[in-house]
């Protein structure tokens, strides 16, 4: 009895050392930098994040994060590319070690990421057949008739939108990735793509043909406020020391002229560019 007591005692004693070692297994940017990498996250969604021809990352979040890691001392980023929908489980799971996809920064994610300073500030967008034929200019346009079809992408913010605004379940066509959002107007699986503005008119500018943005369009008011997206990076809470390099150096150059060249060589006005830097994360964290 005494030694199967001492045995349970021990096993006790060593869960006890790992958890208390639990804060080593947590990535710092010393680590990263003897390393000589880090691992980042794109959804391939143009502008925000996505691969080029050559394989390279680009867009509004990794154009940005190139530049921060840089001014940390960290010059190789070995980039995957996922779905929108597994950007935070992926996370979470330590397949990357930050997300640069300009991921809304909503209450309910704050709660599973740490979330940096607003990257990014944008409005939304439909993207529908050539001529509007059902003449939707908003997405409160969408659940007057319901025979109209709506994609989203899976994951993506539209759908918390959506649901305010009383569109159910039924109306909503799911699809994978922005790049099937093209395919799915044109073969009339649906009749509408609902995404941000800057989403939409990319897949515009890229040649889709048959399809445009909806225009005039107005931003869905959401709990009383338009809808606005503030993308930022997300990292583990864990990872304290990785976040809190790359937050401070985010903050710094948000101030420069480079960090507003990169976000309107995308697209994004000089407002957009202002919100960004204006807004807070701890009242987006906040629900504000």
């Amino acid at each position: 009895m005494t030694s199967i007591r001492l045995t349970g005692l021990a096993v006790i004693a060593f869960a006890a050392g790992l958890g208390a070692a639990a804060p080593a297994l947590a990535t710092s940017l010393e680590e990263v930098k003897s390393n000589g990498y880090i691992r980042g996250a794109s959804a391939n969604e143009v502008p925000y994040s996505y691969m080029d021809e050559n394989g390279g990352a680009k867009g509004i979040g990794p154009d940005v994060a190139t530049a921060v890691l840089k001014s940390l001392g960290v010059n190789e980023i070995d980039w995957s590319v996922t779905p929108f929908g597994s950007l935070i489980p992926g996370l979470k799971a330590k397949r990357f070690d930050f997300v640069a996809a300009e991921q809304n920064i909503l209450p309910d994610r704050c709660k599973q990421v740490t979330f940096t300073v607003p990257n990014s500030s944008y409005g939304e967008g439909l993207l529908v057949p050539t001529g509007n034929p059902k003449k939707l200019h908003s997405y409160e346009d969408i659940k007057k008739d319901p025979s109209i079809k709506v994609a989203i992408v899976s994951g993506a913010d539209q759908l918390d939108f959506l649901h305010d605004l009383g569109v159910p379940d039924s109306q909503i066509v799911m699809i994978q990735a922005n790049a099937d959002a093209l395919s799915t107007i044109q073969t009339g699986r649906a009749d509408a793509y609902a995404a941000t503005e800057l989403t939409v008119a990319q897949l515009v500018k890229a040649g889709g043909t048959g399809v445009e943005q909806a225009e005039p369009f107005s931003d869905p008011v959401i709990k009383g406020k338009p809808a606005r997206s503030y993308g930022g990076f997300d990292f583990r809470p864990e990872d304290k020391d990785l976040y809190e390099a790359f937050n401070n150096g985010l903050i710094a150059f948000k101030k420069t002229d480079d960090y507003k060249k990169i976000l309107t060589s995308y697209g994004l006005s000089p407002e957009s560019v202002e919100a960004a830097r204006s807004k807070s994360v701890e009242d987006l964290c906040a629900g504000k």
